[in-house]
């Protein structure tokens, strides 16, 4: 039986270690992005319950995010969203 040259083999271990190596680290980082994604759509969640409860106690509103004002949105305005 014929064979490869050592280096030649030697070559395609470190062809194959660097491959499975990067398939590894994908597999780690597509784990690391579906954990974040769970996270993200919890935090979502959060948000939208937390808007109903502020809706609940204020009345549809558009508040400002950096001073804390809110003014009342119009009915034809809310009506538009919808």
């Amino acid at each position: 039986m014929s064979k490869i040259t050592d280096e030649q083999l030697d070559k395609l271990h470190k062809q194959q270690t660097a491959l499975n190596s990067l398939l590894n680290k994908i597999g780690i980082t597509e784990a690391n992005k579906h954990a974040l994604l769970h996270e993200l759509a919890g935090v979502n969640k959060e948000i939208e319950e937390f808007k109903v409860e502020l809706e609940k106690e204020y009345g549809p509103v558009n508040i400002n995010l950096e001073t804390g004002e809110y003014s009342e949105i119009e009915k034809d305005e809310a009506n538009k969203e919808d």
